[in-house]
């Protein structure tokens, strides 16, 4: 009988312990250092947290856009009020069960790892070495780990700017809105991109006057431009106010309020500041670059499609790569690793296959090719996009903004991409990311059973729509 592979894996996010799950199965001896605790920040401090905080915005929004079409109304016992349904939300308690959430989901990965016989050590690791980890663990010891293989999945902090450091009080980072006890009067967002938009779409449901600054010239620049105008229509709509083109220098707190400096000399006051600017990746002071693992002028780690950096037996996943900042990418890399370092079938990671979603109200959901790629050429593809406004279910349920857009190539008809802006279009984009995956054609989707009425139903319509285009 051969000798056990032994793994270890710094970082227990979801690069770390989906690698380590597979790790296991495939018979490795494997160990997880892991800092703040199992899940990283995808569990402790963002997705998990955050689209829990949104789901509580999202009660709210829901009640606030369709209360009087849908014929709802909440009695607070004063007269001549049911047309102004008084509903709230105490901060302190939703971030109180945000947290909760977060910790239990924590310790059911942690357990689940346990079971399956990973070893789990709670401390800092930095390589000494390609085939060496030496972890510094929390109780003041160390321990020195020999490895055959080594996983780096250590994911990304929020960017600091020199003149917006936050205190945790009144001008925070998305590690620290959880903190608050009392709902922001006036919370002014810097930065547009998805964390951004999340957060500023999230508390004006909540409550908050949201101003939310913008150094592009609109809403989520990254994303399908049809599907930002809508969010940014239905943020104006709701009485945010989106600040294009702006760009913020500094923040200063005076007391209870903090003053946000633009580069054009405006400034805008608030009592909040919750800085949104990007993140940078956890690859600094672990001894990277000494033992062989190049990192780009970002400080990622550079990878191939099966996750090997340029250090022999070492294995990269997760947000310190850079490949795509999306949880569900940080397991496929990690899970893709293990595959190809144990000498399983592996498919490399194909990214145009990857399913996103933006979880604002409307959600924005994309899988496949973008229509940037369409517009620039890099694809010939045909599009067609059906308004959710057309759709009897969306009626129905009081929707009115949103819609559902499909691409093609042309001759064959094979989806390669779409993109849905509807509530719960985390769900929807499944039939569109099984398309692009599986190289179904519009015809195959087409004639695929939707129920009526479903907003899944404007899926198969688009697809139509598609066969008749592709026909002419």
């Amino acid at each position: 009988m051969g000798r056990v592979t032994r793994i270890v894996i710094v970082g227990g996010g979801p690069g770390g312990y989906e690698s380590a799950l597979v790790a296991a199965q495939l018979g490795a001896e494997v160990t997880v250092v892991e800092r703040d605790g199992v899940g990283g920040a995808a569990v402790l401090t963002d997705c998990v947290p955050s689209k829990t905080l949104i789901a509580t915005a999202e009660v709210m929004t829901n009640f606030a856009d369709s209360h009087q079409e849908l014929g709802i109304y909440v009695d607070d016992g004063t007269p001549g009020t049911l047309d102004r349904p008084k509903v709230g939300v105490d901060l302190d308690v939703v971030n109180k069960r945000v947290l909760e959430l977060a910790q239990a989901q924590s310790v059911d990965i942690a357990n689940g790892l346990r079971r399956a016989g990973v070893d789990l050590l709670r401390g800092s690791g930095r390589l000494d070495g390609p085939r060496r980890v030496v972890a510094e663990l929390e109780d003041g010891t160390t321990e020195t780990l020999e490895a055959d293989a080594i996983l780096i999945s250590t994911g990304a902090t929020p960017r600091v700017l020199p003149g917006a450091v936050p205190d945790g009080e009144r001008i925070l980072d998305w590690k620290q809105v959880y903190g608050l006890t009392e709902l922001p009067r006036e919370l002014i967002v810097v930065g547009s991109g998805v964390t951004g938009a999340e957060f500023a779409g999230a508390y004006q449901a909540l409550g908050s006057k949201v101003t939310l600054v913008s150094s592009r010239d609109r809403v989520l620049p990254g994303e399908d431009p049809d599907a930002a105008e809508v969010l940014e229509s239905v943020f104006k709509r709701r009485g945010m106010r989106v600040m294009g083109r702006s760009r913020a220098e500094r923040v200063e707190r005076l007391g209870d309020s903090v003053i946000v400096h633009l580069a054009d000399g405006q400034t805008l006051e608030g009592s909040h500041c919750l800085m949104a600017v990007g993140a940078v990746p956890n690859t600094q002071g672990i001894g990277l670059e000494e033992s062989g693992v190049f990192l780009k002028d970002s400080g990622h780690v550079r990878v191939d499609r099966v996750s090997r950096t340029t250090a022999n037996g070492v294995y990269a996943a997760g947000d310190c790569t850079g490949v795509f900042a999306l949880a569900s990418v940080a397991a496929m890399q990690g899970r893709i690793a293990m595959y190809h370092m144990l000498g399983d079938a592996v498919s490399p990671l194909d990214l145009k296959a990857v399913a996103s979603n933006v979880f604002t109200d409307p959600e924005i959901a994309t899988c496949g090719y973008s229509q940037a790629a369409i517009d620039s050429g890099e694809i010939d593809a045909h599009t067609v996009k059906m308004p959710l406004s057309r759709n009897p279910r969306a009626k129905m349920q009081g929707i009115h903004d949103g819609f559902v857009k499909l691409f093609c190539r042309p001759g064959t008809g094979i989806v390669v991409g779409g993109v849905v802006v509807a509530p719960r279009a985390s769900e929807l984009i499944h039939a569109v990311s099984l398309a692009v995956d599986l190289h179904l054609t519009v015809d195959q989707v087409a004639n695929a059973f939707t129920v009526y009425p479903s907003l899944s139903g404007s899926l198969a319509e688009a697809a139509r729509r598609l066969h008749r285009r592709d026909r002419v």
